[in-house]
């Protein structure tokens, strides 16, 4: 359900950018505005994004392999990782360029003057729609959880990765209405410049956000709090051992967990006992976590000298 809802966020996003890409290009090259060129070129970085989480999803189902015995369910975050470079450096830096550039000469809007103001507004209501649509799918995952909780603590990276840029694309067209009607208001082009500037170190703070909780997810997160309390409870809710000694998880993907536990069972236990015990935790371990694909079970006699 999280991958269904991911991909209808991506793919919502990515038309709304494409519409929105062509109709910013058509503004800059009617009033050169520095602002409509950085959001021209921000919604094209963004496109190509939705472009690449779609990839990274497909790529990401195939079948294991010897090689890869646990799948390929990383490269969801392989992909959503590039996304934050992409944002970083053909979204944030070009605007920081082009803001440097037109505060060395910045010239004011002499020719459509409706046109950016028009196609902002336009825009707006599109990326509106966008967010929207990220904000439904997101509101099952996310639970209880706060926004800022849901995309720290996210194991499928698409929802967190498109309402990071919708929210990024809809303040983005907030500062260039800004700059290009200041512009257009007080007849000087460093207002253009100024809004580019700030669009720009939005775009590279939500890349270096993007970045941060991508990398964590590479390097290997465990299970939620929610589901390692429901692994635990599982494990011990049928008498077959008497405790845990320790546990890890490991998400292998968005949808796939690996869960290793050593568990003490009585000293008095047959091997027949011990291996149907195993099997019924790992069939509760199932039924509470259904993404807990990969379980490894060991027992051993709990000793306090350990």
């Amino acid at each position: 359900m999280s991958a269904e809802g991911g991909t209808k966020a991506v793919v919502a996003a990515l038309f709304a950018n494409l519409g929105i890409a062509v109709t910013k290009f058509v503004a800059y090259g009617l009033t050169m505005s520095s602002s409509m060129l950085a959001e021209a070129i921000h919604s094209v970085a963004d496109s190509g994004n939705q472009v690449l989480l779609l990839v990274g999803g497909k790529r990401a189902s195939r079948e294991a392999t010897p090689q890869h015995p646990f799948g390929y369910g990383r490269q969801r975050y392989i992909y959503a990782f590039i996304v934050s470079i992409v944002l970083f450096t053909v979204g944030g830096l070009f605007a920081l360029y082009e803001s440097y550039h037109k505060l060395q000469h910045p010239e004011p809007i002499t020719a459509w003057k409706w046109v950016p103001v028009t196609v902002l507004v336009v825009a707006i209501v599109l990326e509106g729609l966008s967010f929207r649509t990220a904000i439904k799918e997101s509101r099952g995952p996310k639970g209880k959880a706060s926004w800022a909780e849901f995309v720290r603590r996210a194991r499928v990276p698409e929802l967190p990765v498109i309402l990071l840029e919708d929210f990024a694309a809809l303040v983005g067209l907030v500062l260039a209405l800004f700059g290009v009607g200041m512009t257009l208001i007080t007849g000087d082009g460093i207002w253009d410049a100024i809004g580019t500037g700030m669009i720009g170190l939005l775009l590279v703070a939500v890349a270096v956000i993007l970045a941060v909780e991508m990398n964590s997810l590479l390097i290997g997160e465990s299970a939620t709090e929610e589901n390692e309390a429901r692994i635990v409870t599982a494990i011990t809710g049928g008498g077959e051992v008497d405790r845990i000694i320790h546990m890890k998880t490991l998400h292998l993907g968005p949808e796939e967990l690996l869960v290793a536990a050593k568990v003490g069972i009585r000293h008095d236990s047959t091997a027949a006992e011990i291996a149907q015990g195993i099997n019924a935790i790992e069939v509760r371990i199932r039924e509470a976590v259904p993404i807990a694909r990969v379980i490894y079970i060991e027992p051993d006699i709990y000793s306090t000298e350990r």
